[in-house]
C-alpha cells in the first residue's frame, strides 16, 4: 500500500508534538539577546552548592575562608552535603538548591563545589524563566559544563567557566575571576611565558593547527559532558561559535570518539573558531599504540579551515582562565589569545 509521503510527514509531527519527546526533536527558538549577570562587590554574598557529584564537611572551610578574602558573604546550599550514590543527593533536590540561589535576591553569585557527575541529570528540573529574572554568575567547570551551557542556551545568560570550591586557588587563576568578575574587565587570555607560582614550572605552549583570527561567542566545556548533550534541547545554535573545549583521564581514542560525535552532529561544521585546552592525564592507550592528540585534532579540525589551536590553559590544571561563555570574543590561533570584546558582567 502506497502512503502519501506529505500526509505521513504531517502526521508524523503532530505525533512527536503530542509524544513528549524533548524539545530537541522538534524545531525551538533560541535566547534574542545575552543578559549579562551584575558584577560582585565587596560585601555581597555567594552561594555554594553541589550539583554534581558530593563532598565532605571538610570541604567546606576552605571555601568560605577563600569567599571571606574576597570580601564577600557566604550562603550555604540547603542540601550541601547530601550523598545520594555517588551524586551530591538526589536530583529533586540539587536542581532546588540552583533554583534557590537564584531566586534569592540577596545571593549575587553562585559558587559550585565541584564536578564528576549530575548535573545533566537536573537540566529539566531547572526553573528557566527564574534564572531570566534573576541573572546572577554562575561559575564551575567539568561537569558543570551541563549547567552553564543549558543556561546559556535557553536563558541567554552569560555563566563562567572558572575554577570551583575545591580548585587550587593560586595568584593565576584568582587574578582573571578579580578582573572577569569584579572589576568587569575585557581581558585577553593569554598563555603566560613564565610560570607564576612555581618558578621551575615548565609554561604550558600553544600549538597552531590553523592560523588566523576569528570572531564570535564563546561556548564551550568539558568535552564527554558536551558530547553527553548532543540530541537534548539544552545546547545553544553553534553557528558563529568560538568553541573551546577540554578533557580529563580519557584515552586520545575516545576524545577521538566525541571529536567525531561533534562532527557527525554537525556542530563542528558550524563554529567560527576552535580551542582545545589540557587534555590531563589523557592516554594513547595500551603499548601506547594510538593516535597522538596534535593527530587527532589534525584530523578533525584542519579540515574546518578555521582558526583553531590548542594548549590553552583551560581544564583540569592548577593555572586556569575564567571564561565567560556567550560573550563575543576575538581568537588569535597563531599567538593562542582570546580577546574579550565586551565585558561580561554589568558594571553598575
Amino acid at each position: 500500500m502506497r502512503v502519501n509521503r506529505r500526509y505521513f510527514l504531517k502526521n508524523l509531527g503532530l505525533a512527536v508534538l503530542a509524544s513528549g519527546f524533548p524539545l530537541a526533536v522538534q524545531a525551538r527558538s533560541f535566547p534574542k539577546s545575552i543578559i549579562k549577570p551584575p558584577r560582585l562587590k565587596v560585601g555581597d554574598t555567594v552561594g555554594l552548592i553541589s550539583p554534581a557529584s558530593p563532598i565532605d564537611q571538610a570541604d567546606i572551610a576552605p571555601v568560605v575562608q577563600l569567599i571571606a578574602e574576597f570580601g564577600l558573604n557566604v550562603k550555604l546550599g540547603a542540601h550541601l552535603l547530601d550523598r545520594y550514590g555517588d551524586l551530591a543527593g538526589k536530583d529533586s533536590d540539587r536542581a532546588a538548591d540552583v533554583n534557590s540561589m537564584f531566586a534569592d535576591t540577596a545571593v549575587k553569585a553562585i559558587l559550585t563545589m565541584r564536578g564528576g557527575w549530575g548535573c545533566n541529570r537536573i537540566l529539566p528540573l531547572l526553573d528557566y524563566d527564574v534564572m531570566r529574572s534573576h541573572p546572577k554568575i554562575l561559575m564551575g567547570y567539568s561537569d558543570i559544563t551541563s549547567l552553564l551551557v543549558a543556561i546559556y542556551a535557553r536563558c541567554g545568560l552569560v555563566t563562567f567557566h572558572g575554577p570551583v570550591g575545591t580548585s587550587t586557588w593560586n595568584a593565576f587563576s584568582v587574578d582573571y575571576v578579580k578582573r572577569i568578575l569584579f572589576d568587569g574587565e575585557a581581558v585577553t587570555l593569554q598563555n603566560p611565558i613564565t610560570a607564576q607560582d612555581n618558578l621551575t614550572q615548565t609554561p604550558i605552549s600553544v600549538q597552531t593547527i590553523t592560523p588566523g583570527k576569528a570572531r564570535g561567542r564563546l561556548v564551550g566545556g568539558n568535552l564527554s559532558v558536551l558530547t553527553a548533550m548532543v540530541g537534548s534541547a539544552y545546547l545553544p545554535s553553534w553557528k558563529q561559535k568560538i568553541l573551546f573545549i577540554e578533557e580529563v583521564g580519557e584515552d586520545i581514542y575516545r576524545v577521538d570518539r566525541m571529536l567525531t560525535q561533534l562532527k557527525l552532529a554537525g556542530i563542528l561544521q558550524q563554529i567560527s573558531g576552535f580551542i582545545f585546552g589540557q587534555c590531563t592525564n589523557c592516554s594513547r592507550g595500551k603499548n601506547n599504540e594510538g593516535l597522538p592528540l596534535q593527530e587527532v585534532l589534525l584530523s578533525h579540525i584542519k579540515p574546518l579551515g578555521i582558526p583553531a589551536w590548542y594548549g590553552s590553559m583551560i581544564g583540569h590544571i592548577k593555572d586556569k582562565f575564567t571564561l565567560p561563555l556567550g560573550v563575543a570574543v576575538e581568537i588569535d590561533a597563531s599567538s593562542g589569545t582570546i580577546q574579550m570584546l565586551e565585558s561580561a558582567v554589568l558594571r553598575t
